[in-house]
């Protein structure tokens, strides 16, 4: 009988709350990511929740709305604690600039997500990676601050593509959690952000952490893609930062390195799980989200969390794959 794996938890920051240190990423079950069946994305979702899942991420924009509500309809068939869900607003701008990121606006976005997730108070919003102006605007974190006065959220954060709007976001001293990518494809936080955050305790939502798939290592030069997957459409930045797609990573490239990643992963572990312990490794981290289409690829995610720790000679293997082949291509931009 094989044993079950523990879902090992870390604390939110400076708050008393603990989150699975392995959360769900709810982007795929939105949209963006080729078709996923409602059926698929609930079964994803109570897989997820059943092995020990406490930490679900999702925003506004994904599949517009229909994240949000798939979540809703599956908590309701959920007796028992609620996990913690944390939503974004900002994408919804159209166009997406400083300037959309006022107080009705914002204030719609979250009533928004109230109604699409049922409830009263949301545990975190995080401003959907905005442009970089508006970290540099006090008034749109006093606006965070006022929803948290009113009781519409119980905290904020941001959801960055930089390392240095993640510095200057967690200058304001109620930021309560930054996301961010983080991989073994994107090494840079780990240099001075990560120890930002533990000192501040601000915690930190770990993103893309299998660079949209590359780091399963179930991909090759002839994967197709469908039209409705970002990773088709977006390869160069057309409809979004291109960092969210393959972390940035030109794709040629990224798989010839997986190759060489391969070797390191111990036996009766997958590629996945070893690319979410590499995370899981750096204590800075809070929580990562991996998202997943089905209930297979939850299962997979969860059993990361109890995996031993990774050799300091592999991790110092790894740094230094990153450093020669991936680090020109995107340590600087991001």
């Amino acid at each position: 009988m094989q044993e079950e794996k523990k879902m090992h938890s870390r604390p939110f920051g400076n708050t008393d709350v603990e989150v699975s240190e392995i959360g769900f990423g709810a982007w795929a079950i939105g949209g963006s990511w080729g078709s996923v069946s409602e059926e698929d994305a609930r079964a994803a979702l109570h897989a997820a929740l059943d092995n020990g899942v406490t930490f679900i991420d999702t925003a506004d924009v994904y599949g517009d709305g229909r994240s949000e509500r798939i979540i809703a309809d599956v908590m309701k068939s959920r007796p028992g604690d609620r996990p913690f869900i944390a939503t974004k607003a900002g994408r919804r701008l159209d166009p997406h600039v400083a300037g959309g990121y006022t107080r009705a606006n914002l204030n719609a976005f979250v009533e928004r997500s109230l109604k699409n997730l049922e409830t009263e108070c949301l545990d975190l919003v995080q401003l959907h990676c905005p442009p970089t102006e508006v970290y540099y605007q006090p008034e749109v974190f006093q606006v965070m601050e006022d929803m948290v006065a009113a009781g519409k959220i119980r905290r904020y954060g941001v959801s960055v593509e930089k390392v240095e709007e993640a510095l200057k976001a967690i200058e304001f001293p109620n930021v309560a959690s930054v996301q961010m990518i983080y991989n073994i494809f994107r090494q840079r936080p780990a240099a001075l952000f990560m120890q930002e955050a533990k000192r501040r305790a601000v915690a930190v939502i770990v993103r893309v952490p299998l660079a949209s798939g590359l780091l399963t290592g179930k991909m090759n030069a002839s994967t197709a893609f469908a039209p409705d997957d970002h990773r088709l459409f977006n390869r160069n930045g057309e409809a979004f930062d291109k960092g969210e797609t393959f972390a940035g990573v030109p794709y040629e490239l990224a798989l010839e390195v997986v190759e060489q990643i391969r070797p390191h992963v111990p036996d009766g572990v997958t590629l996945a799980q070893f690319a979410l312990r590499w995370i899981l490794m750096e204590s800075g981290v809070t929580t990562v989200i991996p998202g997943a289409k089905n209930a297979q690829q939850a299962l997979g995610n969860s059993a990361a969390s109890d995996l031993p720790p990774i050799s300091p000679s592999t991790m110092d293997a790894l740094r230094s794959l990153y450093q020669s082949k991936i680090a020109p291509h995107v340590h600087h931009q991001w």
